[in-house]
């Protein structure tokens, strides 16, 4: 299988899944980085591996439309089976999901339903939670809704700042995306309804 990795920043979570893939714990192969910024640090992340970096920059379309089918084309022509989005600041349209349904990944630092949008971990620490966590799941043409395929737990404690929770939340991430992508690869997630049935 071909993994195509859409990110716009630093790239920690790509690079987890790219050390994953190398270890042999994921079975695919990380064809492509889709990148929309070109001061991204992910770039060099990717180019240092390898990895064939495509940067398309929304401000060179004139509408979304054409900057998604910029995307597409890239996406067909590397055979893409699975989309992952790693800190990919655009939220996507619903003709874009629709085309990829239930093959876009997503990750999200809370513990959805609760605490959506870009600053969920933000969020979460200042509305004095005591426990927070990471979320996979599906993409669907709603922003931080698509059906849960695993999710972590991450204590806040006491003497917690928001810059050492962000550093325990990042480093769950790291482990619980690369889990699920691999249960996507071996063919384990079965969406039922809301659901995702681990098989």
């Amino acid at each position: 299988m071909n993994i195509a990795i859409f990110a716009s920043g630093r790239g920690t979570n790509f690079s987890a899944i790219a050390r994953a893939i190398k270890k042999g714990k994921i079975k695919a192969n990380l064809s492509l980085l889709i990148c929309d910024n070109p001061k991204a640090k992910v770039i060099g992340k990717a180019k240092r591996l390898g990895i064939k970096v495509v940067l398309v920059n929304r401000e060179d379309f004139s509408t979304k439309k054409d900057f998604e089918t910029k995307i597409i084309e890239y996406l067909e022509k590397e055979k893409i089976d699975l989309i992952v989005l790693a800190g990919f600041m655009r939220l996507l349209s619903k003709d874009f999901v629709e085309r990829f349904k239930d093959h876009i990944l997503n990750i999200h630092p809370a513990l959805l339903p609760s605490f959506k949008g870009t600053e969920g971990i933000k969020d979460a620490f200042e509305y004095g939670v005591k426990v927070t966590g990471v979320t996979v799941h599906f993409v669907d043409e709603k922003m931080d809704q698509g059906p849960i395929i695993l999710q972590r737990v991450v204590k806040v404690k006491e003497d917690d700042t928001l810059e050492s929770l962000e550093k325990k939340i990042h480093k769950v991430e790291h482990k619980i995306y690369p889990e699920a992508i691999r249960l996507f690869i071996e063919g384990r997630l079965k969406i039922e309804g809301r659901k995702v049935k681990i098989l």
